[in-house]
C-alpha cells in the first residue's frame, strides 16, 4: 500500500464480547507510529449531569447518542494524513479529568466501536471487517464485573440496562451485519493465549496482504 491510502480496519464488537482486549493484544502486533486507533465511545453527545435513576434509563445503546457526523469527519481526516484533536469521552462521570487525545495518522488505521457497520458512510471506508462474537450469558457477567469494579454500577441496574438497552442494539445494529464481516471471531473463554493467537494470526494475514 502507498503512503497516502491507509489500511482501515473496522472491529465491531457487542458489549462484553471481549472487543477491548481483542484491541490491545491486536494493537500489539503492530510497532507504534505504524498503527492508529479511532474509538466510536469518544463520540457520545454528552448527555449532561444525571443523577443514578436517570443514567439507568438513559439508553446509550443508540445510534442517536453518537455524533457520527464528527466520527465520520474525523476519518476522513486520518486518512488524508491529518491529525485529529479529540476531548476523551468520561462516561458521564463529573470528577474525571477531561483528556484532550492527539490521534496521529499512520499506515493502518483502526475504527473501532457498536454501530461502525451500522452507519452506511463509516463502514464504506472500512477495508477489513472484524466481528468480535461471544454467547450472551458469557458476555453478561463480563458487563456485571465490568460495570461493577470500575464503573461501581449496582447489579440491578446493570442487568435492566443490559435487557432493555444493549440487547435490543445489539440485536439491531449490530448483529444483521455479522455474516458481511470479513473475519468473526469467537471470544467465549476469557483465555489470554486464546485471544492473542487469533490476533497474531489476523496481523500476519493482513500484514502479508496489504503491507507490503
Amino acid at each position: 500500500m502507498n503512503n497516502h491510502s491507509p489500511l482501515i480496519i473496522g472491529i465491531a464488537g457487542g458489549s462484553g464480547s471481549g472487543k477491548t482486549f481483542f484491541l490491545n493484544s491486536f494493537l500489539h502486533h503492530f510497532k507504534h507510529d505504524e498503527v492508529t486507533l479511532l474509538s466510536q465511545d469518544d463520540y457520545y453527545i454528552p448527555a449532561g449531569d444525571m443523577t443514578q435513576e436517570e443514567n439507568k434509563l438513559y439508553n446509550f445503546d443508540l445510534p442517536s447518542t453518537i455524533d457520527a457526523d464528527q466520527f465520520l469527519v474525523d476519518i476522513k481526516k486520518l486518512i488524508k494524513g491529518e491529525v485529529v484533536y479529540k476531548k476523551e469521552y468520561n462516561f458521564n462521570n463529573p470528577l474525571a479529568v477531561v483528556k484532550i487525545l492527539e490521534i496521529k495518522p499512520a499506515s493502518i488505521v483502526i475504527v473501532e466501536g457498536l454501530f461502525i457497520l451500522h452507519f452506511k458512510e463509516i463502514a464504506e471506508l472500512l477495508d477489513q471487517r472484524i466481528f468480535i462474537d461471544a454467547h450472551e450469558e458469557v458476555a453478561l457477567q463480563r458487563r456485571i464485573r465490568r460495570d461493577g469494579m470500575e464503573r461501581g454500577y449496582p447489579e440491578e441496574d446493570v442487568l435492566y440496562k443490559w435487557h432493555n438497552h444493549v440487547v435490543p442494539a445489539y440485536k439491531e445494529f449490530l448483529l444483521p451485519y455479522k455474516d458481511d464481516c470479513h473475519k468473526i471471531v469467537i471470544n467465549n473463554t476469557d483465555s489470554p493465549e486464546d485471544i492473542i493467537s487469533i490476533t497474531e494470526e489476523i496481523t500476519s494475514e493482513l500484514k502479508a496482504k496489504f503491507l507490503v
